[in-house]
């Protein structure tokens, strides 16, 4: 999978794969590239990783977490 820029996958996508999972419960982000790429990135293996072994503390995020995800 290309990183955002079109280029190889690089530390930049690794700090947006996060940033993007928490923006998007903060205000869903509508259909179209951006969320195509947040999809992308939380379908690889370590960031799917990340977020299952932070999934416990999901309830604590200020906002409260969605039921999805």
């Amino acid at each position: 999978m290309a990183g955002a820029g079109g280029g190889p996958f690089s530390i930049a996508d690794c700090a947006a794969a996060l940033a993007l999972f928490y923006a998007d419960w903060v205000h869903p982000i509508a259909a179209g590239p951006l969320k195509a790429y947040r999809s992308r990135l939380l379908a690889r293996p370590f960031v799917a990783r990340v977020v299952d072994e932070a999934r416990p503390n999901c309830p604590l995020f200020p906002l409260g977490a969605p039921d999805r995800d």
